[in-house]
């Protein structure tokens, strides 16, 4: 028989618990001496333990619960934030660079200091419906100096991703993981190819896909993050305007 030293604690609380509930009880009968009446009352309250399990369950487990969400993504925004800082922006800028379209959608990706909750949705709507085009070609110098830069890249930044990856808490982040997925797959096709000066004009169709779906997921996660921060970091909210890989006119000196 194990010692009470060695029961957990969850154990000796409900002895301790026990114990004191006898002591009151047993106060209770010998000052009044109406056992009827203390049985009576213990009746009562082992009645009313379902009621008090479910609203420790529904209630009081719901509270702790989100709670432990918030914090939770508020550190997965955390995460997001040094992605952007390490290597999303600098992505934005140099795919949206090559993006034909892209005044289609600027000022739906401009932010501004006034938005509100409205502006973010409908922007949000407007982006997913965009059709994502990145032509790339294979007798064209700039499509070849895109997919240089890219490489160099996320080359650069592979371990950095990496080591994003191994934060549990991206598991509650779907679209996030799955624009990390994508970087990492365009990371790998463009690590495979020595030589990105001579490649098939089908292997350039490839690889504007691969660049396009990146691109979709970012600008996204983007927004979204820009949102995050407005609502709840107005300083870094302000660094971000000025640093919008959108905003032509950003500038990240405060005149």
């Amino acid at each position: 028989m194990k010692s009470l030293k060695n029961l957990n604690w969850e154990i000796k609380t409900g002895i301790v618990l026990i114990l004191i509930s006898f002591i009151i009880y047993s106060s209770v009968y010998m000052i009044f001496q109406d056992a009827k009446s203390v049985f009576f009352y213990i009746g009562i309250d082992l009645a009313f333990l379902p009621l008090e399990a479910l609203i420790l369950v529904l209630v009081i487990e719901r509270v702790i619960s989100n709670k432990e969400k918030a914090m939770m993504m508020e550190k997965l925004n955390m995460v997001i934030g040094a992605f952007f800082s390490e290597l999303g922006t600098d992505l934005l800028k140099e795919i949206s660079s090559f993006d034909p379209d892209i005044d289609n959608i600027r000022n739906n990706l401009k932010v501004a200091m006034g938005w509100e909750e409205r502006n973010f949705s409908e922007s949000a709507d407007i982006i997913k419906n965009y059709d994502y085009t990145i032509p790339l070609n294979n007798d064209d110098e700039n499509s070849i100096l895109l997919l240089k830069s890219l490489k160099s890249l996320l080359l650069d930044k592979r371990q950095f991703m990496l080591g994003l990856l191994e934060n549990p808490n991206l598991l509650e982040h779907e679209s996030f993981t799955d624009m990390l997925w994508a970087a990492f797959h365009l990371t790998e096709e463009l690590e495979n190819r020595d030589n990105l000066d001579k490649l098939p004009s089908s292997d350039y169709q490839h690889l504007s896909l691969d660049i396009e779906r990146v691109y979709s997921y970012l600008i996204y996660e983007w927004l979204q993050y820009m949102e995050h921060l407005m609502e709840n970091y107005p300083y870094l909210f302000s660094l971000a305007l000025r640093t919008n890989p959108f905003d032509p006119d950003a500038k990240v000196e405060i005149n």
